[in-house]
């Protein structure tokens, strides 16, 4: 008894001189208010985020926690539920990367417990959900219900994930097994109501789009008779444009279309290869001829380009090429230009007729010129 109150009294004694000592002497290892949130930070306890690395002379406590958690001597369940806490701490730090990175690596020890793996994937897939990985996440969710089928937040996952992957018929079925297992289900029942109205727009949709296709096939079909047949325009067909010849290959996206008074327009492109300048027309009436085009554009005002103030519409010739031959064909700027595609020497390419603009009297053409139309 003696012994252990001489213990106590030397105990006290000591605490005694150390708070005396305290009192006296500054600590030298104090917190400032400039650095207290730093040190702070340096404690695992109370760490807001992990170093990137961990440097076991920096951070011997972080290093001796890491240990633990990879030790490879512990049963495989016990490494794999470390990893996964490890990953969730991640997870809360919403640094997803590091997250899936400790998740995989648990799923990797391959243990036994089916609850933990089936966690491990669930886990996983939320961390692929909010970086936008959507498949695999919905492979993660996948692989957790095979590990268990009744595991809730695997469900709600992977409905989740066909929602957002537009899978609305395999986001209604996972939707149904889950509330097989919880009919009230909160957000079970949410997802499933927005797969079915999405479900519901994108049938309407598809149908939508199929009148639509039919309705232009159709009227396709009764263009190219137009041009080909009632109007024998020739339509030079490549693998380079589109099957029917009529695709414009213009950034306009203009197209040649049948107007409601039977008259066809054609997106039309002006050349002006002295100048290396173009001019583009989105809707040329096949009755209208150059001049009526020529005289809007070169009127009183003309092109900025045209410096020597040469290009005024009553000075300008028409030209198409052909290619077949390398020689221009000149054309008579009152012409319409139904005529001139009707011409045996004229084949419309791309969808987009052609025609080189020149003064009168260039050298461009004079060695190439054959007799007007």
């Amino acid at each position: 008894m003696a012994s252990h109150a001489q213990t106590a009294d030397d105990s006290d004694d000591d605490m005694d001189g150390f708070m005396e000592r305290f009192k006296k002497e500054k600590y030298s290892n104090a917190f400032s208010e400039d650095n207290w949130e730093e040190e702070f930070n340096k404690v695992p306890m109370f760490m807001k985020t992990a170093p990137e690395d961990i440097d076991p002379l920096k951070h011997p406590e972080l290093a001796a926690i890491q240990s633990i958690i990879h030790d490879d001597d512990r049963p495989l369940g016990e490494q794999a539920q470390s990893l996964k806490d490890e990953g969730n701490e991640y997870f809360k730090e919403r640094n997803y990367k590091k997250a899936i990175v400790s998740y995989t690596a648990g799923l990797q020890k391959k243990c036994s417990d089916c609850n933990v793996n089936a966690v491990l994937h669930t886990n996983r897939a939320a961390a692929h959900f909010h970086l936008g990985n959507m498949r695999s996440a919905l492979n993660d969710a996948v692989a957790a219900k095979k590990f268990k089928p009744d595991h809730l937040k695997a469900l709600i996952r992977g409905a989740t994930c066909c929602l957002e992957l537009k899978k609305y018929t395999d986001a209604l079925q996972w939707c149904e097994e889950g509330l097989k297992l919880q009919p009230t289900d909160k957000k079970l029942l949410e997802l499933r109501a927005a797969a079915d109205k999405h479900k519901r727009v994108a049938e309407r949709d598809a149908r939508k789009a199929k009148v639509q296709e039919k309705k232009e096939r159709s009227e396709r079909e009764a263009l190219l008779a137009a041009i080909k047949v009632s109007r024998n325009v020739k339509i030079k067909t490549s693998v380079l444009y589109n099957l029917d010849g009529l695709c414009s290959t213009e950034a306009t996206g203009a197209r040649v279309f049948l107007g409601e008074q039977g008259i066809i327009y054609w997106p039309v492109l002006f050349l002006y290869p002295e100048h290396q300048q173009t001019d583009f027309i989105s809707a040329f009436s096949e009755s209208s001829s150059f001049l009526d085009h020529l005289s809007h554009m070169f009127g009183e005002e003309l092109p900025p380009w045209d410096t020597d103030r040469k290009y005024s519409f009553k000075n300008l010739q028409v030209f198409f090429e052909d290619e077949e031959r390398e020689s221009l064909h000149q054309v008579n700027p009152e012409t319409t230009l139904l005529k001139t595609l009707q011409h045996k020497r004229y084949f419309v390419k791309a969808g987009t007729p052609s025609f080189i603009i020149l003064v009168k009297g260039s050298p461009f053409f004079l060695n190439n010129l054959q007799h007007p139309l």
